[in-house]
């Protein structure tokens, strides 16, 4: 298995080679980075390291923080203090599954809407977006790989999803290397 440095050099190789190697189909311009969870500081500066590369190389990034997405569906749903008083309530799964319904809902604020809007002025030729703290659907919020999934055909934007847990088999990804979950696959997109 490539270690995290050998497994970014070859994303970054993917995406400075013209055209672009990232994506697995052409409609789907997706990519995953995955890194174990304890590797979580260490991933934040080799993003930003590898973003400077990029420009280097006339890619511009775009750095889109699930976590901030996150807490933008939440105060624009019904806000922190519903959420609180919730889990006061019923406790912390019923909490937990009142944000996945924001973020999956569309009377409410669908992840996959708020990441659009934040793709729609950029450009698929030269543009890149890196997904970061994706940590913060932890510990079952909202699945990744349904993400990406929903995103295929609203956008031709190379995206890279920086994930943290680790990779068993070819596909099959625990989230947070969280043991006792459903490993969740995504096959449509290049893993590195």
């Amino acid at each position: 298995m490539l270690s995290l440095k050998e497994r970014i050099e070859l994303l970054e190789s993917d995406l400075t080679a013209d055209p672009p190697r990232v994506s697995v189909y052409h409609d789907m311009p997706f990519a995953i980075l995955w890194y174990r969870p304890a590797d979580e500081w260490m991933m934040r500066r080799e993003v930003n390291l590898l973003a400077s590369r990029l420009r280097d190389h006339g890619k511009n990034v775009r750095m889109i923080s699930l976590a901030e997405l996150l807490w933008e569906a939440i105060d624009k749903s019904e806000g922190m203090d519903v959420l609180i008083e919730l889990e006061r309530s019923m406790g912390f799964e019923e909490a937990q599954r009142q944000v996945s319904t924001y973020l999956t809902d569309p009377d409410y604020m669908p992840l996959s809407d708020l990441l659009a809007n934040q793709l729609i002025d950029l450009d698929p030729k030269k543009d890149v977006a890196f997904l970061i703290r994706a940590a913060s659907m932890a510990p079952a919020i909202y699945p990744m790989s349904r993400l990406l999934n929903e995103m295929h055909g609203r956008t031709m934007v190379t995206i890279i999803l920086f994930y943290p847990g680790t990779l068993e088999g070819t596909t099959g990804m625990p989230f947070m290397d969280l043991k006792d979950r459903e490993v969740y696959g995504n096959y449509k997109v290049k893993i590195y």
